[in-house]
């Protein structure tokens, strides 16, 4: 059960300014990867966001794909204190802000687009907090006043009414620092105009597969509009209301194109259920945004879940492992990536490939917020502490009414269950800290607390000793002066979920597991940016699992991790699980993709074998959804909705 409580208008938990988490372990290796990668030389190498931009005063591409960009490269400037990001940067965000008329529009004269410019605010007010700059209040205040005379007769409209709740939350940034109240009119100007979402979402939404465009229908729009119920619980303070009907949207979601990794599709527009519809990159970076709004709006421990299975699954899956390319559409089941016919919604046969512009350029400039926001939004601030959303190896500088707190994480989470956190204050008043119990840990045997090596109980499975998980998370409040470490210890089990035609999906923690029969990267000779590559497979990718009844005993093996921390070492990762299985003789390619999974239980199957499973941001070669050999025994119900 989630439970809601009622706060003052704003956010209910605040985020900790921009640059003052900064990534650690595999973490700060993973972001290197992209300012050394597509981030830090995409402007060499692609023109859109070259001097020619619009959003630099030239005559080139004027509409969303310079702020798309400067929406990542400004939040990776400054979460890795990199100054030649910061310099990259520099010259857009003057410009911007040497761009505003005396009746307060600003950006490109040849563009008057309201959508846009939602995701300039969004820059704008990311600047702001890491830098102090004081220009930016007074130029969204004016900006804000020209939406306010200007909307009732030239309203949001395609994408700037799907995609309302965006302009929202700044106008929301700029109410938290001056509370004019002027502000919340335009706040609900904006929302008469945006599309209702979790109205069509909970009782519209198309069940199969897409064929005719509709701003509904197309992926990351329902992405972003999924945060339109959580901007409108800022202004009527309905937390409850708006939670319950965004969790319908969910589960509507899953029931209808829901994926093996627990996402739904959306190869353009929503794609179905089956594993080879795909997932566009933009979809995936924006709805880790919208996890992160949800989290700040509501403090749910679900949030901070989702937010893991995107970051973890989908958002590595989407690049090649140094961050070279990227795909547009990524699938559960992908036997190979390369140009072909595939039975997308709506896309050319390249926008399977990794490389810096398949088949439409949206993703090559909005793909680059999906870590830096990540890191970002790993902890949180409430009135009474700080509250983690994500595991990860991060440092954290923040402060409890004026007093200084610093958090170091070490951990090699998601790969590994330990997570470690040191607390460093002056402060002897005591404070909480709020820690998340994963859905998937709650109740498990084994997760275990300690604070300076003296243990916390955690109450489970009925027990009344210990401390009660509330909307996912255990509060433990002291004195943090002289604690000592907090351990968590999350146990990783092997669960395993069931899927149509008695097919399954297989969790560890956060992590989705996948078979993978090794990979063959070509690159394309010629190829723009800095590379493009079609992946083949090494062996056999058709193979079933058996013995599912006892997943939670399949043997797991881990090891370092890697400088490139999802990529693959011939078919090992830095954690693999041992699977019963086999393979499946009659289940066959259909052109250049794998055919559904054959029913389940599949008779016709070779010998029994180890399958080695690692994770699915490791692999770009992938069986994710598998047929069955033999009984289901006690798994997972597949009438459960999925919770990610």
């Amino acid at each position: 059960m989630i439970e809601y409580t009622t706060t003052a208008q704003g956010r209910k938990h605040r985020p900790i300014p921009l640059g003052r988490i900064t990534p650690r372990g595999w973490l700060l290796d993973q972001l290197r990867l992209q300012a050394d990668g597509i981030t830090g030389q995409l402007e060499a190498v692609w023109s859109d966001v070259g001097p020619d931009s619009g959003w630099l005063g030239g005559p080139g591409e004027n509409w969303e794909r310079g702020p798309y960009y400067l929406d990542g490269l400004v939040p990776l400037a400054h979460v890795l204190h990199d100054e030649r990001l910061q310099g990259l940067a520099t010259p857009w965000i003057e410009w911007i802000l040497g761009s505003q008329r005396d009746d307060g529009f600003f950006g490109p004269a040849a563009n008057d687009d309201w959508w846009p410019r939602m995701v300039a605010l969004k820059v704008l007010t990311q600047h702001a907090d890491a830098t102090g700059d004081e220009r930016v209040e007074p130029f969204a205040e004016r900006y804000f006043r020209h939406q306010l005379e200007h909307l009732p007769t030239r309203p949001l409209t395609s994408w700037g009414r799907a995609r309302g709740a965006d302009n929202a939350l700044s106008v929301w940034w700029l109410y938290e620092r001056t509370g004019e109240d002027w502000l919340l009119e335009l706040v609900d100007l904006i929302a008469s105009q945006t599309t209702d979402w979790d109205d069509y979402l909970a009782g519209g939404l198309i069940t199969g597969a897409a064929r005719v465009f509709s701003h509904r229908t197309h992926g990351p729009n329902v992405a972003m509009g999924l945060k339109t119920g959580a901007v409108d619980a800022l202004r009527d303070e309905q937390f409850e209301r708006h939670g319950r009907r965004t969790e319908s949207s969910f589960g509507n979601l899953d029931r209808w194109h829901g994926q093996a990794h627990g996402w739904f599709s959306g190869d353009e527009w929503l794609g179905g259920r089956e594993a080879t519809a795909g997932i566009e990159t933009c979809q995936v970076v924006e709805m880790m945004f919208t996890t992160e709004v949800h989290a700040q709006v509501y403090g749910r421990g679900i949030d901070g879940d989702r937010l893991e299975s995107l970051a973890y699954n989908l958002l590595p899956a989407s690049s090649d492992p140094t961050m070279r390319g990227h795909q547009y559409h990524q699938q559960a089941n992908q036997v190979e990536v390369s140009v072909a016919r595939r039975e997308w919604s709506f896309s050319s046969d390249d926008a399977n490939l990794f490389g810096l512009e398949p088949h439409f350029g949206c993703c090559t400039a909005n793909l680059h917020q999906g870590w830096p926001k990540f890191v970002s939004h790993l902890w949180l601030r409430d009135d009474d502490g700080l509250r983690v959303v994500a595991y990860a190896p991060a440092a954290i500088e923040s402060d409890v009414d004026g007093d200084p707190v610093s958090l170091v994480v070490d951990t090699e989470y998601p790969f590994d269950e330990t997570v470690t956190i040191r607390v460093d204050t002056d402060r002897t008043e005591p404070f909480a800290i709020r820690l998340r119990i994963p859905e998937w840990a709650a109740g498990a045997a084994g997760v275990t607390l300690t604070v300076g090596g003296a243990p916390v109980a955690i109450a489970s499975g009925g027990a009344a000793d210990g401390l009660v998980p509330v909307d996912g998370y255990v509060t433990v409040e002291r004195d943090w002066s002289t604690a000592g470490d907090v351990v968590l210890v999350l146990p990783m089990q092997a669960r395993v979920i069931r899927r149509d035609r008695q097919a399954a999906s297989v969790r560890l923690g956060p992590l989705t597991m996948v078979h993978t029969s090794g990979e063959r990267w070509i690159e394309h000779e010629g190829a723009p940016g800095i590379g493009e590559w079609e992946v083949h497979p090494r062996g056999s990718w058709n193979v079933a699992l058996a013995e599912v009844d006892s997943a939670p005993g399949w043997r797991i093996d881990r090891r370092r991790v890697p400088d490139a921390p999802w990529s693959l070492t011939g078919r090992s990762a830095p954690v693999v699980l041992h699977a019963s299985g086999a393979r499946a003789t009659e289940w066959r390619k259909a052109g250049a993709q794998a055919d559904v999974p054959p029913p389940s239980p599949v008779l016709d199957h070779g010998p029994d074998d180890d399958l080695r499973l690692v994770p699915y941001g490791s692999a770009r070669v992938r069986v994710t959804e598998f047929p069955v050999i033999g009984s289901w025994g006690d798994v997972d119900d597949p009438d459960e909705p999925a919770r990610h």
